[in-house]
């Protein structure tokens, strides 16, 4: 992002369930001082799992990142929340679309979507094997 740019807010989504919130500190940082993307990713991989977990019934594993996009950087002392959603239901895997929103430190109730992805996880059996997913009455 350029130094120009200036970040749209924007509205929580009320389509999506916020699955997590959490607070990046200052061992999260990279070396320009903005919060590690890799973090970052993390934490969209934990958040992408609470929903999936409901149909899987046990064990999962993340098969795919589909799609992951930096809107914003992310700053330490954001207030991150992470809101999910199921796209797709397979025999086996389960694709989830993950929006990240920023609720800056110094400008509470201001939010600004920094992050989205797009994640599919696969249930596993014992061996780590695919297995079906059970069927919701």
């Amino acid at each position: 992002m350029s130094a120009n740019t200036s970040p749209v807010h924007a509205t929580l989504p009320t389509d999506k369930e916020l699955v997590m919130k959490v607070i990046p500190m200052p061992a999260d940082v990279n070396a320009n001082g903005d919060i590690f993307g890799g973090w970052v990713m993390a934490q969209v991989d934990l958040a992408g799992s609470v929903v999936p977990a409901r149909y899987v019934e046990g064990r999962m594993a993340t098969v795919a990142v589909n799609e992951f996009i930096f809107k914003q950087p992310v700053r330490v002392g954001d207030i991150l929340s992470f809101f999910a959603s199921i796209t797709r239901i397979g025999n086996t895997s389960i694709t989830v679309q993950v929006e990240v929103f920023a609720e800056r430190f110094r400008k509470q109730g201001q939010f600004v979507k920094v992050t989205e992805a797009s994640l599919t996880y696969v249930a596993i059996d014992e061996a780590g094997k695919p297995r079906p997913i059970p069927r919701k009455p």
